[in-house]
């Protein structure tokens, strides 16, 4: 991995870097709609959101918690919705894995009684060499625990950087996005909001950290905003739909 050989942007570019980023207009993928947050969209909120996941979530060389990709999703999604009564928890966790988030979701993701869980999975999946083949079925079983509690769901995919494509990345790609569709949830595609980006112009270090993993500060800013701004598009989209009526559990 020729991590150091890639070229680099100094913070003087992190912003032209983020809404060159966001130029390509990324989308959720499918059919599939968030009725839960249409409805809390169109109310003007309340609207929980919890965003689990792994070092890519809990924002990674960042010290600043709004600088990360759910820091980010936050201050755009006020920006798009000033009214909104918004609380977004930010439940990623270093180093985690697929399995790890399922054993935490009672505690960090269902206890916070989320209206929209965004899922961001896959990276440490297959940087770890776990198949991607066997990590299918949990992902749909994850899928099926959030949505049984009457949550939103959105997958989130891994990153368009050097150490994911010097691995196994496409069986976790198509493992992913076969999970979505399977259980016919939206899938934000990270991966493809960063190659199209690169397409765009920018650089592979204009959004990518010195590690040749992580987001950049403006690759998450790139990420949060790009969601959000997908988020809003698709709930409109599907705002004549109503919400299930789903009995939490106590």
């Amino acid at each position: 991995m020729a991590v150091a050989a890639l070229s680099w942007s100094g913070p003087a570019d992190a912003q032209s870097a983020a809404e060159i980023c966001l130029t390509v207009d990324q989308r959720l993928s499918g059919d599939a709609t968030l009725p839960r947050t249409a409805a809390a969209l169109k109310a003007n909120g309340p609207l929980k959101i919890v965003a689990i996941g792994s070092s890519s979530t809990l924002g990674l060389w960042q010290s600043d918690p709004a600088m990360t990709y759910p820091g980010r999703l936050l201050s755009e999604l006020k920006r798009l919705k000033p009214d909104l009564r918004l609380d977004v928890v930010n439940s990623g966790r270093n180093a985690d894995t697929i399995p790890g988030n399922i054993a935490r979701f009672d505690r960090d993701v269902l206890a916070h009684r989320p209206d929209l869980v965004i899922w961001q999975i896959g990276t440490n999946d297959v940087t770890w060499l776990q198949s991607a083949d066997a990590l299918t079925g949990r992902i749909a079983e994850g899928i099926r625990l959030l949505k049984a509690d009457g949550a939103d769901v959105i997958l989130m995919d891994q990153q368009y950087a050097p150490v994911i494509l010097a691995s196994q990345y496409s069986k976790m790609q198509r493992s992913i996005a076969d999970a979505a569709r399977q259980e016919r949830v939206p899938l934000f595609s990270r991966f493809e909001l960063m190659r199209r980006a690169m397409d765009a112009g920018l650089s592979m270090g204009a959004l990518t950290a010195w590690d040749g993993l992580h987001n950049s500060a403006a690759g998450y800013e790139c990420t949060g905003r790009a969601l959000a701004r997908a988020i809003v598009t698709t709930a409109a989209a599907g705002a004549q739909t109503p919400p299930k009526t789903v009995r939490r559990r106590k």
